[in-house]
């Protein structure tokens, strides 16, 4: 070979190198993927909207109902946005997706689908605490849904409450209909909390779909606690630590079961003035037969006990001769009355008889382990313990 031609083939070598580092590959614009797909006519409203993108991450994702806006949020790689609740059945969404690439043009997708409608649907049938109303730091949320729900997992997701001091708590279910909300511990005083059932579309059975939302706010007021010691027969209220109120007290006899008082920790549950009160299991023609009206009476369980007045001033703060309530003076009696609220708690020391957790509002009663266990989200933790998931 002549030294010529080497340094011809060495140039050619060199331009195609040249050429190879300093060529630019076109990119392709981000695909953006949308579930359900546009123009659906049956979507199921329980797997809620969910938008990805391949090639590149999403800038904006708006999606409206009803000209409303759906809520949702996108993963840490900007490349899945989830909507956070499920769909409405039977209602047309609009979805504007914007996805930018690495380099090149953006990506937007713009479409519409429709969600199926639902062949049975259900809703919250009732709430404690009530709307706006104002309770004691113990009171749980129950809520009571209008239809059986097979697919408790599901409806618990869908449940959202919103405290404006941080709180742990978790929901059990107490039956097909109910699931109660406690706290770890009791509420802290003077705070509004709001509760969000986000049910549209939630799918509680076979065929069973939630078809709207509910909201409600209620508002925690300040600390009101009572101790009550039935073997000194007295009873202490604290307001905000401090106490506000002593009172000489009688118990139940404890000649039977049902008269004797539950010791634990009880809540006030409602109260009346007066309330009928008649023996329980008892006919009219028995020993030991009562039917009486009973003024300033505040129920703190579901077996028949209530923190109430009686003009035996003889026994209270000596003997307890009652047929389980707790009596006291009528003006001391009054005075708790007006006082109390819904979710108060009521702690009963002294007796032989233990408040069950599922006796009216016992929930605290149980440990805080055993409260987790009842909730359809969960799972074990490194000790091995119940944990909810979210």
């Amino acid at each position: 070979m002549t030294l010529r031609r080497a340094v011809l083939i060495c140039v050619v070598f060199l331009l195609v190198g040249c050429a190879s580092v300093t060529a630019e590959t076109p990119s392709s614009p981000p695909v953006v993927q949308i579930s359900p797909s546009f123009d659906s006519k049956r979507a199921r409203p329980d797997r809620g909207l969910v938008v990805r993108v391949r090639g590149g991450t999403l800038s904006k994702v708006l999606v409206y109902e009803s000209g409303e806006s759906v809520p949702g949020r996108l993963d840490d790689s900007r490349t899945t946005w989830r909507s956070d609740w499920t769909l409405k059945p039977a209602a047309e969404y609009t979805v504007t997706a914007t996805a930018a690439g690495a380099r090149g043009p953006a990506t937007v997708a713009m479409g519409r689908f429709r969600t199926r409608s639902a062949a049975r649907t259900f809703q919250v049938a009732s709430t404690a605490p009530l709307p706006g109303e104002t309770v004691g730091t113990g009171m749980p949320i129950i809520i009571d849904f209008d239809t059986p729900v097979e697919d408790k997992a599901a409806v618990e997701r869908a449940l959202e409450v919103r405290s404006q001091t941080p709180v742990e708590g978790v929901w059990r279910w107490t039956s097909d209909t109910q699931v109660v909300y406690r706290t770890r511990r009791f509420w802290a005083p003077r705070q509004t909390v709001t509760v969000t059932a986000h049910l549209a579309g939630v799918r509680a059975a076979e065929g069973l779909y939630g078809a709207t939302d509910s909201t409600f706010a209620f508002t925690v007021g300040r600390k009101q606690t009572s101790s009550i010691d039935t073997r000194t027969h007295q009873m202490v209220v604290r307001r905000d630590g401090k106490v506000v109120q002593q009172m000489a007290i009688s118990a139940g006899m404890a000649t039977t079961p049902e008269y004797t008082t539950t010791s634990g920790i009880h809540l006030t549950m409602d109260k009346g003035n007066p309330v009928r009160m008649v023996s329980p299991g008892r006919s009219e023609d028995d020993p030991g037969y009562y039917d009486l009206l009973i003024d300033h009476a505040v129920r703190i369980s579901n077996s028949g006990e209530y923190v109430h007045a009686k003009n035996n001033v003889w026994a209270q703060g000596r003997a307890n001769v009652s047929h389980g309530c707790i009596n006291s003076r009528p003006d001391q009696a009054a005075w708790f009355f007006d006082t109390s609220l819904r979710g108060d708690p009521v702690a009963i020391t002294g007796t032989s008889r233990d408040l069950e957790w599922d006796n009216g509002w016992g929930f605290w009663q149980l440990p805080w382990a055993k409260w987790r266990e009842g909730s359809a989200l969960r799972d074990t933790d490194s000790a091995g313990g119940w944990v909810p998931q979210r």
